[in-house]
This record gives structure tokens, sequence and C-alpha cells, in this order.
């Protein structure tokens, strides 16, 4: 079952970051890509959609277009037929958009003027879901892996069968025109010539998606694919040995595996680096002393409790919070304000789980400079 994605670029995470208007509605839930589940995900909607307006109602702000806005997108059958792992919607005055995401969040929704963008830069800091390569000179196949659901055979146009068919050759051993493939050098042209054809296959399926790309491949198939391939988001450890006996199941255990441990290895950087900064005065965790380094651009890394709703506001030129009692349509969330400044002064912001953030806080933060 393929995974139908929106992940946000760089652009439209931008924009959502500078919107600014009399009511911004934020609304995300966990969805599902089998088809028997897509009632269940437009119900849940319904009533996340429900809560928006009520805050909207209890605020006293016009909700018409809104609602309507709302309301199209819960009676759009086709829309609710085609998800992903969960679903991230934002609707304002100039309109609704909606991102289908590879990562589990859980439902909230926030009412505000501005978006709530944090829990989407889930999908930005680790990715839970990719795609396996499995290469090997008789066959190639594209594997999606996804959290919670079964992992699925990818259709990829133009795909090569095998080296021969690719070379345009009865058998890998064929001699050239000119004469010169030939032998082991010659077996590894052909090689050479199977891995860019399944390479421009695959830009026009992956192309924008910005997942990890885990290859199953034995040597030399291996090493040949890594010196042509141009996806941005392969990554260096991958599952060894010839994977034509594999199934789709045991291709995608073993890539859970290396995402894991890659997400595992960048935490420990993580951790290690802000404890080193920490000492030189440069990391800090208390969300006050946060707020002011986002606000003068003073963030360098941001890692943000991705579950963490801390109502308030923050002054505009000191960062200085102003922290509320509770959530409502005229508040909005600290941390999330903190996160927007960060990238809009070119900081990299990592959304977390609480507990693998340094210390008991919503947002840590490594600086750029001493403060």
């Amino acid at each position: 079952m393929a995974l139908h994605l929106d992940i946000p670029t760089h652009a439209e995470l931008t924009a959502l970051l500078d919107a600014r208007a009399a009511a911004c509605v934020s609304i995300y839930l966990p969805t599902s890509p089998l088809p028997q589940e897509a009632d269940a995900a437009r119900i849940a909607f319904k009533d996340l959609a429900a809560q928006a307006l009520r805050q909207l109602a209890d605020a006293g702000v016009p909700d018409a277009s809104l609602r309507e806005q709302l309301e199209d997108l819960q009676e759009d059958a086709s829309f609710w037929r085609d998800l992903a792992i969960s679903l991230a919607v934002f609707a304002g005055e100039h309109g609704i958009r909606s991102f289908r995401l590879p990562n589990r969040l859980t439902s909230i929704v926030e009412v505000s003027d501005r978006f709530h963008v944090k829990p989407l830069l889930r999908t930005v800091t680790f990715a839970q879901s990719g795609f396996v390569l499995a290469l090997a000179q008789g066959s190639v196949r594209l594997i999606e892996v996804a959290p919670d659901v079964p992992a699925s055979e990818l259709r990829v146009p133009e795909l090569p069968s095998d080296v021969a068919s690719a070379a345009g050759v009865a058998s890998i051993a064929d001699r050239g025109a000119t004469g010169r493939i030939q032998g082991s050098e010659g077996q590894k042209v052909r090689m050479r010539e199977y891995a860019r054809a399944v390479d421009r296959a695959l830009r026009h399926v992956l192309a924008g998606h910005g997942l990890p790309l885990i290859l199953a491949s034995a040597e030399p198939m291996d090493a040949i694919y890594r010196s042509v391939n141009s996806y941005p988001g392969l990554v260096a450890p991958g599952i060894p040995g010839n994977p034509e006996a594999a199934t789709p199941a045991e291709l995608a255990a073993a890539a859970r595996g290396v995402l894991d441990e890659l997400y595992a290895a960048d935490l420990a950087s993580l951790r290690e680096l802000f404890q080193t900064r920490a000492a030189q005065g440069r990391g800090v965790s208390d969300l006050g002393d946060v707020a002011r380094a986002a606000t003068i651009g003073a963030v360098q890394t941001l890692l943000a409790d991705i579950d963490a709703t801390v109502p308030g506001f923050l002054d505009e030129e000191t960062g200085a919070v102003t922290y509320d009692a509770s959530d409502d349509a005229r508040n909005y969330g600290v941390v999330d304000e903190i996160a927007r400044r960060t990238l809009l002064h070119g900081g990299r912001v990592l959304a977390l789980r609480a507990e693998d953030l340094p210390g008991d806080t919503a947002a840590a933060a490594i600086l750029r400079y001493a403060l």
C-alpha cells in the first residue's frame, strides 16, 4: 500500500511561518493509507474542526470562511481515499493547505493569529519512513517503508529488469561493439550502465520526497550504484548481501533498523555537542533564555519538544516571554514561535520527543555565540 505524501518544501514552510491573520487554524491527526480506515480519519477530522470553530466562537472571531473551507475538505471523498501516516491541515483567510506526512503525529488543534508549525518539523527531523532499493545483477525493486503499514513494492516506469537488458545485450558476458567489453572489468562497465539506468528511472519517483533511500545490495553492485547515484537522500548504512530472496517485509524490517541507527547516532551527537556548548556558555535550556536567543538570531540549533504546548506570547523585539494560563484563540504556542524565529534566522530546528531533550525543558538551544 503506497503512501500519498505531501512533504512541505522550504518555501511552503516559510509561507506557513510567515502567515498572520485574525484566525489561523492548525489541525494534526494520525491517519492511515489503508482505504478501509479512511472514514475513521474523516470523522476524527470533523471532530477536530468542530473544536477549532468552538475556539473561534469563544474568541468572538467570525468563522464563516474557515467553516466553509473545513467542511469542503471534510466532504471531499477523493481526498480521504489517498492518505499517509499523519495529516496536517492549515486553514486561514487565504485558503486551506494540507500535507500528508510519513510520521506518526498526535491529534492536536491550535487556533491563533499564526499557524502551529512545530509538529510539521518532525518530518524534517526524523523520517520514520523511507525507501529500500533492492539491487542485484538480475533484478531491482523499490520498496516503500513506513510505520504501522505493510511494506509495498512501488512501480517505477522505465526501471530496467537486470544488467543485461539495461545494456541491450543477451548476456552480461557479451562483448561490446568494439570488442573491449569483456572479462570482469567489462562486466563492471555493464553494471555501471545498469546502475545509471536505475538512477535515471528513480529520479521521477523519488523527486521531492526527501526521504532516506537505503541500498540493499552485494558488492560490487553496492559500490557501483553509490558511485553513480544522484539522489541526495541515499544513506551510508545499507543492507548487505544479495536481496533477491528477501521479501518486502524482510527488507522493511532491516530498513527500520537502519533508520533507528541513523536517528540514535544523530541524537547522541547532538547531546554531546549540547553539553560541550553549555560548558562554553553556548548551550541554554531555560525557555526564556532560548526565546531571547532565537529573537536576536543567536540560535544555531534548536531542540524542541514536539508535544509541548506552552501558551503565551513573545515580545517582537526582545523575545521576552509572557506566559498564559490556558490555550485559546488569542495566544499561541511559545515554543512554536521560538522555532519560527530560529528558522527565519537560518537556524536548524529539530522536533524531538520529551525524553530526547537534554533535561526537563520544552526547548533547548545550541548558540552561535555566548550571550
